[in-house]
Protein backbone atom coordinates (compact mmCIF):
# COMPACT_ATOMS: atom_id res chain seq x y z
CA UNK A 1 0.00 0.00 0.00
CA UNK A 2 1.70 3.50 -1.18
CA UNK A 3 1.57 6.15 1.35
CA UNK A 4 -1.12 7.87 -0.83
CA UNK A 5 -3.54 4.79 -0.91
CA UNK A 6 -3.32 4.94 3.06
CA UNK A 7 -3.55 8.45 3.39
CA UNK A 8 -6.20 8.27 1.39
CA UNK A 9 -8.08 5.17 3.18
CA UNK A 10 -7.45 7.52 6.79
CA UNK A 11 -9.25 9.83 5.46
CA UNK A 12 -11.77 8.16 3.93
CA UNK A 13 -12.43 6.25 7.53
CA UNK A 14 -12.09 10.00 9.17
CA UNK A 15 -14.81 11.99 6.88
CA UNK A 16 -17.15 8.99 6.18
CA UNK A 17 -18.36 7.78 3.00
CA UNK A 18 -19.62 10.75 0.41
CA UNK A 19 -22.77 12.53 0.68
CA UNK A 20 -23.56 11.69 -2.79
CA UNK A 21 -23.17 8.28 -3.09
CA UNK A 22 -20.32 8.73 -4.99
CA UNK A 23 -17.48 6.03 -5.51
CA UNK A 24 -14.98 7.21 -3.28
CA UNK A 25 -12.73 5.59 -5.06
CA UNK A 26 -11.34 3.96 -1.41
CA UNK A 27 -10.97 -0.09 -1.09
CA UNK A 28 -12.17 -0.73 2.37
CA UNK A 29 -10.97 -4.06 3.98
CA UNK A 30 -13.30 -6.17 6.03
CA UNK A 31 -11.74 -4.54 9.06
CA UNK A 32 -11.90 -1.61 7.71
CA UNK A 33 -15.84 -1.76 6.90
CA UNK A 34 -15.80 -2.42 10.89
CA UNK A 35 -14.17 0.27 11.77
CA UNK A 36 -15.95 2.68 9.37
CA UNK A 37 -19.53 1.27 11.16
CA UNK A 38 -18.16 1.46 14.64
CA UNK A 39 -17.22 5.44 13.66
CA UNK A 40 -20.62 5.65 11.79
CA UNK A 41 -22.65 4.71 14.68
CA UNK A 42 -21.75 7.86 16.84
CA UNK A 43 -20.61 10.38 14.45
CA UNK A 44 -23.59 9.84 12.05
CA UNK A 45 -23.98 12.88 10.24
CA UNK A 46 -27.78 12.80 9.70
CA UNK A 47 -28.98 11.50 13.14
CA UNK A 48 -28.83 12.69 16.64
CA UNK A 49 -25.95 15.70 17.43
CA UNK A 50 -24.87 15.68 13.40
CA UNK A 51 -24.54 18.50 11.49
CA UNK A 52 -26.41 17.20 8.42
CA UNK A 53 -24.47 16.29 4.59
CA UNK A 54 -22.93 13.02 5.27
CA UNK A 55 -24.54 9.46 4.66
CA UNK A 56 -23.53 7.24 7.34
CA UNK A 57 -26.82 6.47 8.95
CA UNK A 58 -26.02 3.27 11.02
CA UNK A 59 -26.77 4.45 14.32
CA UNK A 60 -26.94 2.49 17.80
CA UNK A 61 -30.26 2.88 17.91
CA UNK A 62 -31.73 1.75 21.30
CA UNK A 63 -30.89 -2.39 21.34
CA UNK A 64 -28.28 -3.26 24.37
CA UNK A 65 -27.02 -6.56 22.54
CA UNK A 66 -25.88 -3.72 19.55
CA UNK A 67 -24.21 -1.40 21.77
CA UNK A 68 -22.40 -4.59 23.37
CA UNK A 69 -21.47 -5.39 19.84
CA UNK A 70 -20.27 -2.12 18.67
CA UNK A 71 -17.74 -2.00 21.94
CA UNK A 72 -16.39 -5.02 21.17
CA UNK A 73 -15.62 -3.61 17.65
CA UNK A 74 -14.48 -0.42 19.17
CA UNK A 75 -12.14 -2.45 21.78
CA UNK A 76 -10.84 -4.91 18.89
CA UNK A 77 -9.53 -1.33 16.70
CA UNK A 78 -8.62 1.52 19.06
CA UNK A 79 -6.24 1.70 22.09
CA UNK A 80 -7.71 2.07 24.99
CA UNK A 81 -7.70 5.76 25.40
CA UNK A 82 -9.49 6.00 22.15
CA UNK A 83 -12.17 4.03 23.22
CA UNK A 84 -12.78 5.61 26.32
CA UNK A 85 -13.94 9.08 24.20
CA UNK A 86 -16.06 6.79 21.62
CA UNK A 87 -17.65 6.02 24.69
CA UNK A 88 -18.40 9.52 26.21
CA UNK A 89 -19.49 10.77 22.59
CA UNK A 90 -21.71 7.33 22.17
CA UNK A 91 -23.42 8.57 25.63
CA UNK A 92 -23.60 12.25 24.84
CA UNK A 93 -24.34 12.00 20.90
CA UNK A 94 -27.06 9.59 21.42
CA UNK A 95 -28.65 9.69 24.62
CA UNK A 96 -27.67 5.94 25.44
CA UNK A 97 -28.02 6.80 29.68
CA UNK A 98 -30.89 3.97 29.73
CA UNK A 99 -29.14 1.90 28.16
CA UNK A 100 -26.17 1.72 31.15
CA UNK A 101 -28.46 0.48 33.15
CA UNK A 102 -28.15 -2.82 31.77
CA UNK A 103 -25.89 -5.19 33.10
CA UNK A 104 -24.81 -6.88 29.79
CA UNK A 105 -23.95 -3.14 28.59
CA UNK A 106 -22.15 -2.42 31.83
CA UNK A 107 -20.16 -5.73 31.86
CA UNK A 108 -18.93 -4.31 28.26
CA UNK A 109 -17.85 -0.42 28.81
CA UNK A 110 -13.95 0.32 29.18
CA UNK A 111 -14.30 1.69 32.63
CA UNK A 112 -13.01 4.96 33.26
CA UNK A 113 -13.69 8.06 35.77
CA UNK A 114 -16.20 10.05 33.32
CA UNK A 115 -17.86 6.72 33.44
CA UNK A 116 -18.23 6.47 36.92
CA UNK A 117 -19.22 9.40 37.10
CA UNK A 118 -22.11 8.64 35.09
CA UNK A 119 -22.90 6.13 36.90
CA UNK A 120 -23.36 7.76 39.92
CA UNK A 121 -25.56 10.37 38.44
CA UNK A 122 -27.79 7.48 37.51
CA UNK A 123 -27.42 5.58 40.64
CA UNK A 124 -30.92 6.66 42.01
CA UNK A 125 -32.48 4.93 38.96
CA UNK A 126 -30.37 1.23 38.89
CA UNK A 127 -32.41 -1.21 39.05
CA UNK A 128 -31.11 -4.57 41.53
CA UNK A 129 -30.16 -6.39 38.15
CA UNK A 130 -27.64 -3.91 37.35
CA UNK A 131 -25.98 -2.33 40.92
CA UNK A 132 -24.02 -5.38 41.21
CA UNK A 133 -22.16 -5.08 37.87
CA UNK A 134 -22.27 -1.14 38.71
CA UNK A 135 -20.62 -1.03 41.93
CA UNK A 136 -17.50 -4.05 40.40
CA UNK A 137 -17.44 -1.28 37.50
CA UNK A 138 -16.49 1.52 39.92
CA UNK A 139 -14.54 -0.87 41.50
CA UNK A 140 -12.21 -1.40 38.99
CA UNK A 141 -11.86 2.16 38.03
CA UNK A 142 -11.22 2.83 41.58
CA UNK A 143 -8.83 0.07 41.92
CA UNK A 144 -6.73 1.46 39.09
CA UNK A 145 -7.27 5.31 40.87
CA UNK A 146 -5.20 3.01 43.44
CA UNK A 147 -2.87 1.98 41.88
CA UNK A 148 -2.15 4.78 40.39
CA UNK A 149 -1.88 7.73 43.05
CA UNK A 150 -2.23 5.45 46.60
CA UNK A 151 1.38 4.45 47.63
CA UNK A 152 2.99 8.01 45.94
CA UNK A 153 0.31 9.18 48.38
CA UNK A 154 0.81 7.22 51.52
CA UNK A 155 5.03 8.21 50.71
CA UNK A 156 4.44 11.54 50.67
CA UNK A 157 2.30 12.12 53.92
CA UNK A 158 4.80 9.38 55.78
CA UNK A 159 7.56 11.65 54.76
CA UNK A 160 5.96 15.22 55.66
CA UNK A 161 4.77 13.78 58.99
CA UNK A 162 8.34 12.62 59.96
CA UNK A 163 10.05 16.03 58.83
CA UNK A 164 7.41 18.31 60.60
CA UNK A 165 8.75 16.12 63.79
CA UNK A 166 11.96 17.30 62.92
CA UNK A 167 13.72 18.17 66.80
CA UNK A 168 16.35 20.80 67.48
CA UNK A 169 17.34 18.54 70.28
CA UNK A 170 17.80 14.93 69.33
CA UNK A 171 18.22 12.76 72.38
CA UNK A 172 20.06 9.88 70.57
CA UNK A 173 22.05 9.46 67.76
CA UNK A 174 19.27 7.53 65.73
CA UNK A 175 16.95 10.25 65.48
CA UNK A 176 19.30 12.60 64.06
CA UNK A 177 18.68 13.58 60.60
CA UNK A 178 22.39 14.01 59.41
CA UNK A 179 22.26 15.06 55.75
CA UNK A 180 19.80 17.80 56.91
CA UNK A 181 22.60 18.14 59.78
CA UNK A 182 25.32 18.46 57.73
CA UNK A 183 23.43 21.35 55.05
CA UNK A 184 22.57 23.29 58.09
CA UNK A 185 26.57 23.51 59.23
CA UNK A 186 28.80 23.82 56.33
CA UNK A 187 29.70 27.07 57.35
CA UNK A 188 31.41 24.93 60.16
CA UNK A 189 32.96 22.89 57.66
CA UNK A 190 37.29 22.36 58.37
CA UNK A 191 39.41 22.30 55.19
CA UNK A 192 42.46 20.79 56.60
CA UNK A 193 40.34 18.32 58.31
CA UNK A 194 37.99 17.61 55.74
CA UNK A 195 35.08 17.71 58.38
CA UNK A 196 31.46 19.61 59.44
CA UNK A 197 31.88 20.98 63.07
CA UNK A 198 27.81 20.00 63.64
CA UNK A 199 27.11 23.03 65.73
CA UNK A 200 23.37 22.48 65.45
CA UNK A 201 21.68 19.05 65.38
CA UNK A 202 19.07 18.48 63.94
CA UNK A 203 16.40 14.96 63.88
CA UNK A 204 13.77 13.62 63.93
CA UNK A 205 11.20 13.58 66.76
CA UNK A 206 10.68 10.58 68.89
CA UNK A 207 7.65 8.81 67.20
CA UNK A 208 5.23 8.59 70.38
CA UNK A 209 5.67 12.59 70.38
CA UNK A 210 3.96 13.41 67.36
CA UNK A 211 0.46 15.06 67.06
CA UNK A 212 -2.11 13.27 64.94
CA UNK A 213 -3.32 15.21 62.15
CA UNK A 214 -7.05 15.87 61.18
CA UNK A 215 -7.32 16.10 57.10
CA UNK A 216 -11.21 17.02 56.77
CA UNK A 217 -12.65 17.00 53.04
CA UNK A 218 -15.81 18.73 52.03
CA UNK A 219 -16.87 17.72 48.53
CA UNK A 220 -19.44 19.53 46.30
CA UNK A 221 -21.81 17.20 45.22
CA UNK A 222 -22.82 19.64 41.89
CA UNK A 223 -23.09 18.26 38.55
CA UNK A 224 -20.01 19.84 37.89
CA UNK A 225 -17.91 18.10 40.46
CA UNK A 226 -18.28 14.93 39.83
CA UNK A 227 -14.57 13.62 38.34
CA UNK A 228 -13.74 15.73 41.44
CA UNK A 229 -15.79 13.37 44.00
CA UNK A 230 -14.66 10.21 42.38
CA UNK A 231 -11.05 11.37 43.15
CA UNK A 232 -12.08 12.83 46.84
CA UNK A 233 -13.54 9.07 47.45
CA UNK A 234 -10.18 7.33 46.31
CA UNK A 235 -7.87 9.78 48.64
CA UNK A 236 -9.95 9.68 51.31
CA UNK A 237 -9.73 5.81 51.77
CA UNK A 238 -6.12 5.96 51.28
CA UNK A 239 -5.96 8.80 53.93
CA UNK A 240 -7.65 7.21 56.05
CA UNK A 241 -5.52 4.14 56.06
CA UNK A 242 -2.84 6.31 57.83
CA UNK A 243 -2.51 5.71 61.38
CA UNK A 244 -1.01 9.04 61.91
CA UNK A 245 -4.02 10.98 60.02
CA UNK A 246 -7.04 11.22 61.39
CA UNK A 247 -9.36 11.74 57.91
CA UNK A 248 -13.14 13.21 58.01
CA UNK A 249 -14.96 13.42 54.65
CA UNK A 250 -18.20 15.20 53.77
CA UNK A 251 -20.34 15.69 50.83
CA UNK A 252 -22.97 18.19 50.18
CA UNK A 253 -25.38 20.29 48.04
CA UNK A 254 -27.84 21.79 50.08
CA UNK A 255 -27.96 18.78 52.69
CA UNK A 256 -24.16 17.79 54.36
CA UNK A 257 -23.60 14.32 54.49
CA UNK A 258 -21.00 12.69 56.51
CA UNK A 259 -19.21 9.23 55.40
CA UNK A 260 -16.53 9.22 57.10
CA UNK A 261 -17.34 5.77 58.77
CA UNK A 262 -17.35 4.63 54.52
CA UNK A 263 -14.15 5.48 54.44
CA UNK A 264 -12.94 1.86 54.37
CA UNK A 265 -14.46 1.18 50.84
CA UNK A 266 -14.47 4.25 48.58
CA UNK A 267 -16.94 1.92 46.42
CA UNK A 268 -19.41 2.58 49.16
CA UNK A 269 -18.92 6.13 49.34
CA UNK A 270 -19.30 7.16 45.98
CA UNK A 271 -22.59 5.29 45.86
CA UNK A 272 -23.43 7.05 49.07
CA UNK A 273 -23.28 10.28 46.56
CA UNK A 274 -26.46 11.82 45.01
CA UNK A 275 -25.28 14.23 42.16
CA UNK A 276 -26.88 17.12 41.27
CA UNK A 277 -29.53 19.42 43.48
CA UNK A 278 -28.46 22.51 45.30
CA UNK A 279 -25.92 24.13 46.80
CA UNK A 280 -25.35 25.12 50.63
CA UNK A 281 -21.44 25.40 51.21
CA UNK A 282 -21.45 27.56 54.05
CA UNK A 283 -23.91 24.94 55.55
CA UNK A 284 -20.98 22.45 54.93
CA UNK A 285 -17.95 24.52 55.96
CA UNK A 286 -20.04 25.15 59.54
CA UNK A 287 -19.88 21.29 59.71
CA UNK A 288 -16.52 20.95 59.37
CA UNK A 289 -15.72 23.33 61.67
CA UNK A 290 -17.71 21.73 64.32
CA UNK A 291 -15.53 18.15 63.48
CA UNK A 292 -12.25 20.22 64.11
CA UNK A 293 -10.74 20.66 67.96
CA UNK A 294 -6.85 21.29 67.22
CA UNK A 295 -6.63 24.16 64.66
CA UNK A 296 -3.28 24.00 64.41
CA UNK A 297 -2.79 20.73 63.67
CA UNK A 298 -5.91 20.22 61.34
CA UNK A 299 -6.01 20.38 57.36
CA UNK A 300 -9.28 21.79 55.52
CA UNK A 301 -9.95 21.06 52.24
CA UNK A 302 -12.90 22.54 50.39
CA UNK A 303 -13.69 20.55 46.72
CA UNK A 304 -16.17 22.98 44.88
CA UNK A 305 -16.92 25.48 42.02
CA UNK A 306 -18.10 28.09 44.96
CA UNK A 307 -21.43 28.54 43.43
CA UNK A 308 -22.73 29.13 46.62
CA UNK A 309 -26.63 28.99 47.25
CA UNK A 310 -26.18 29.59 50.70
CA UNK A 311 -25.25 32.96 52.57
CA UNK A 312 -22.28 34.42 51.22
CA UNK A 313 -20.77 36.92 53.30
CA UNK A 314 -21.03 33.69 55.89
CA UNK A 315 -19.00 31.87 53.97
CA UNK A 316 -16.22 33.88 53.65
CA UNK A 317 -16.05 34.66 57.11
CA UNK A 318 -16.52 31.69 58.38
CA UNK A 319 -13.59 30.06 56.19
CA UNK A 320 -10.92 33.59 57.71
CA UNK A 321 -12.35 32.28 61.36
CA UNK A 322 -11.13 28.56 60.41
CA UNK A 323 -7.99 29.97 58.92
CA UNK A 324 -6.95 32.76 61.69
CA UNK A 325 -7.84 30.11 64.05
CA UNK A 326 -4.63 27.92 62.89
CA UNK A 327 -6.87 25.77 60.43
CA UNK A 328 -4.60 25.36 57.19
CA UNK A 329 -7.36 26.22 54.62
CA UNK A 330 -7.93 25.25 51.12
CA UNK A 331 -10.37 25.65 48.52
CA UNK A 332 -10.20 23.61 45.33
CA UNK A 333 -12.12 24.42 41.78
CA UNK A 334 -11.84 20.69 40.85
CA UNK A 335 -9.78 17.57 41.83
CA UNK A 336 -9.41 16.85 38.29
CA UNK A 337 -7.00 15.37 35.38
CA UNK A 338 -9.48 18.42 33.16
CA UNK A 339 -8.67 21.64 34.86
CA UNK A 340 -11.47 23.90 36.54
CA UNK A 341 -14.49 23.51 35.24
CA UNK A 342 -16.56 27.12 35.30
CA UNK A 343 -16.93 28.48 38.66
CA UNK A 344 -17.58 31.55 41.44
CA UNK A 345 -14.87 33.89 40.07
CA UNK A 346 -15.86 36.30 42.94
CA UNK A 347 -16.14 34.24 45.86
CA UNK A 348 -12.15 32.48 44.45
CA UNK A 349 -11.33 35.94 44.48
CA UNK A 350 -12.42 36.52 47.88
CA UNK A 351 -10.90 33.57 49.13
CA UNK A 352 -7.62 34.59 47.62
CA UNK A 353 -7.55 38.12 49.44
CA UNK A 354 -8.11 36.53 52.86
CA UNK A 355 -4.68 34.30 52.01
CA UNK A 356 -6.99 31.37 51.30
CA UNK A 357 -5.56 29.53 48.13
CA UNK A 358 -8.07 29.21 45.59
CA UNK A 359 -7.29 26.94 42.28
CA UNK A 360 -7.92 23.46 40.22
CA UNK A 361 -5.40 20.53 41.38
CA UNK A 362 -4.95 17.46 39.54
CA UNK A 363 -5.14 14.47 41.36
CA UNK A 364 -0.89 13.66 40.54
CA UNK A 365 -0.22 16.75 42.64
CA UNK A 366 -2.56 16.69 45.72
CA UNK A 367 -0.45 14.32 47.27
CA UNK A 368 2.09 17.32 47.70
CA UNK A 369 -0.46 19.69 48.50
CA UNK A 370 -1.15 17.38 51.88
CA UNK A 371 1.96 17.31 52.22
CA UNK A 372 2.86 20.48 52.33
CA UNK A 373 0.14 21.42 54.28
CA UNK A 374 1.55 18.93 56.48
CA UNK A 375 5.61 19.91 56.84
CA UNK A 376 5.53 23.33 56.51
CA UNK A 377 1.89 24.93 56.32
CA UNK A 378 2.77 27.18 53.40
CA UNK A 379 -0.11 26.08 51.28
CA UNK A 380 -0.20 29.85 49.48
CA UNK A 381 3.49 29.93 48.65
CA UNK A 382 2.69 26.08 47.30
CA UNK A 383 -0.39 26.94 45.14
CA UNK A 384 1.16 30.43 44.06
CA UNK A 385 4.34 27.76 42.74
CA UNK A 386 2.18 25.39 41.01
CA UNK A 387 -0.11 28.08 39.11
CA UNK A 388 3.12 29.39 37.35
CA UNK A 389 4.27 25.75 36.62
CA UNK A 390 1.38 24.76 35.04
CA UNK A 391 0.70 28.01 33.49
Amino acid sequence: MTDETERMRRWRLLVGPPADDADSGVSLSADDRRVDGALGAVYDRTGPGGTGGGKRSAGLGSSAPRVVGWLEDIRTYFPSSVVQVLQRDAVERLQLHQLLLEPELLEAVEPDVELVATIMGLSRLLPETSRATARLVVGRVVRQIEERLAERTRSSIRGALQRSSRSRRPRRTADIDWPRTIAANLRHWIPERRTVVPERLIGYGRRENQVQRHVVVAIDQSGSMAESVVYAAVFGAVLASLKSLRTSLVVFDTRVVDLTDQLTDPVDVLFGVQLGGGTDINKAVAHCQELITAPNDSIFVLISDLYEGGIHGELIRRMNAMKLAGVQVVALLALSDNGAPAYDRDHAAALEAIGVPAFACTPDAFPDLLACAIESGEVAAWAHRYRAERA
